[in-house]
């Protein structure tokens, strides 16, 4: 499709993808593709009933179904992998162990 962006980069462990300099979980690679088009599918729908919830009770409900499709993608709660690495969830590149790795991404829009 011509005038896609490209795909987030990738840290080399394949845990984390790059956004804006911070890094993002990426959903557990065990997950069965059917899986995980099902907890992506649920995640959608999670976050447009966020935005089209008539109250607060509604809005909650609603974050509490994308949270909960987040956990079971593996994106949020107890990491996928089982090395020991800590989680480094939203924080920003420059300031993990894959600082030299992100600043040798030269000319990428994800460059701080």
């Amino acid at each position: 499709m011509s005038g896609s962006k490209a795909p987030p980069p990738v840290t080399p462990d394949g845990r984390y993808i790059v956004v804006r300099g911070r890094l993002w979980r990426r959903a557990d690679p065990s997950l069965s593709e059917e899986r995980r088009a099902e907890l992506v599918a649920e995640l959608m729908h999670a976050r447009r009933a966020v935005r089209d919830a008539a109250d607060d009770a509604q809005k909650r409900a609603a974050r509490a179904r994308v949270h909960a499709a987040k956990v079971a993608l593996g994106e949020r709660g107890p990491v996928w992998w089982d090395d020991g690495a800590p989680d480094l969830n939203r924080h920003m590149a420059r300031n993990t162990p894959y600082a030299a790795w992100h600043a040798s991404l030269a000319g990428s829009s994800e460059h701080a």
